[in-house]
C-alpha cells in the first residue's frame, strides 16, 4: 500500500523535476546578454556603415594616436584612422572567417564521420587512424601547416582553419552515427526491409547531425580566435583591411602610448567568442539528454 509520505515524496520529486525542466527552458541573463551581443556583431558585419561614424581607411596624421573622445569614441590609431570604424568594419571579416571555416569543417568532417560509421571495417579503420594522427596536433598548428603549403591569405586561412577542425567533427559524427544505428527505430526499419539509403537519409543523418550543429556553433568562436591569431602573425588578412587580429598586430607597437588601439579590437574578439560559446553551451543544455 502506498503511504501518504510516499505520495508527497513523489510529488516533491515531480515538482523539482518540473522546476529543473522549466529552468532549462528559460534563458539566463547571461544567455540573453550573449544573444544581444552577437546580434550587434551580426548587424555590424552586415551594415557597418550604419554603426561606424566614418570610413575605416580615412587617415588623419594630425589626429594620430588621439585617445577616446566624443569625436572618436575608441580613439585613433597610428595613422589617425578611427578605431571604432575599423572595429565595426572588422566584424565582417572576422565573422565570415569564423562562420565559413566552421561550416566547411562541419560539412567535411560530418561526411567523413558518417562514411566511417556506415562503411565497412576497412574504411572505418583507415579513416579513424588518419583522424587519430591529426587529432594529436593542435588545430592552430595544423592550420599553420596548411598555410605553409597553400600560402598566406584570408581565403587560405579560412580553408586552413576548416581543415584543422575536420578530425574533431569526424570523430563526433562517427560516434553519433554508431549510436543512432543501434537505436530501436533504425533496427525496426531494417527488419521491415526499408532500403538502406532511405534509412540513412531520413533517419540516421538527421538524428546524428543534431549535436554536431551545436558543436559547429561553438566552433565558430574557435575559428574566430584561430583566424585572429593567423592574422596577428601576418598569415591571414593583410593591412589595411580592417580585421581584429591584424589590428592587434598593428597596434602592439604602440601599446604604451596608445592602449586603445589594442584594447577595443581585443575586446571585440573576447565579446564575440564568449557570446558564441555561451549560446552554444545553452543550445547543448537544451539538446542534452535527448536520445535518438
Amino acid at each position: 500500500m502506498t503511504t501518504l509520505g510516499e505520495v508527497l515524496t513523489r510529488g516533491d520529486v515531480a515538482a523539482a523535476s518540473g522546476k529543473r525542466h522549466h529552468a532549462r527552458r528559460v534563458p539566463s541573463p547571461a544567455v540573453a546578454l550573449a544573444a544581444v551581443t552577437l546580434l550587434l556583431v551580426v548587424v555590424a558585419a552586415a551594415w557597418p556603415d550604419s554603426l561606424a561614424g566614418s570610413a575605416p581607411d580615412v587617415t588623419d596624421l594630425h589626429a594620430a594616436l588621439d585617445g577616446p573622445s566624443w569625436s572618436h569614441p575608441f580613439g585613433t590609431d597610428q595613422l589617425g584612422r578611427d578605431v571604432l570604424a575599423r572595429v565595426v568594419h572588422g566584424a565582417r571579416a572576422s565573422l565570415l572567417l569564423g562562420v565559413g571555416a566552421s561550416a566547411l569543417g562541419f560539412t567535411a568532417g560530418s561526411a567523413l564521420g558518417l562514411a566511417a560509421a556506415l562503411g565497412g571495417r576497412l574504411l572505418d579503420g583507415m579513416l579513424m587512424r588518419i583522424t587519430d594522427v591529426l587529432l594529436a596536433f593542435p588545430e592552430l598548428l595544423l592550420a599553420l601547416l596548411v598555410i605553409a603549403v597553400a600560402g598566406p591569405g584570408q581565403v587560405n586561412a579560412l580553408v586552413a582553419i576548416a581543415v584543422a577542425s575536420v578530425p574533431g567533427y569526424a570523430r563526433v559524427a562517427r560516434a553519433r552515427a554508431l549510436l543512432v544505428r543501434q537505436a530501436g527505430f533504425v533496427e525496426g526499419c531494417v527488419s521491415v526491409g526499408v532500403p538502406r539509403q532511405v534509412i540513412v537519409l531520413r533517419h540516421m543523418v538527421p538524428n546524428a547531425l543534431g549535436p554536431l550543429l551545436v558543436l559547429a556553433t561553438v566552433g565558430v568562436g574557435t575559428a574566430i580566435i584561430s583566424g585572429s591569431a593567423l592574422s596577428f602573425l601576418g598569415l591571414g588578412s593583410k593591412p589595411p583591411t580592417p580585421e581584429w587580429g591584424s589590428m592587434l598586430a598593428e597596434g602592439r607597437t604602440y601599446l604604451e602610448i596608445g592602449w586603445w588601439v589594442v584594447l577595443f579590437p581585443g575586446a571585440a574578439i573576447v565579446a564575440t567568442v564568449t557570446s558564441v560559446t555561451v549560446l552554444g553551451r545553452y543550445a547543448w543544455t537544451r539538446t542534452a539528454g535527448t536520445t535518438p
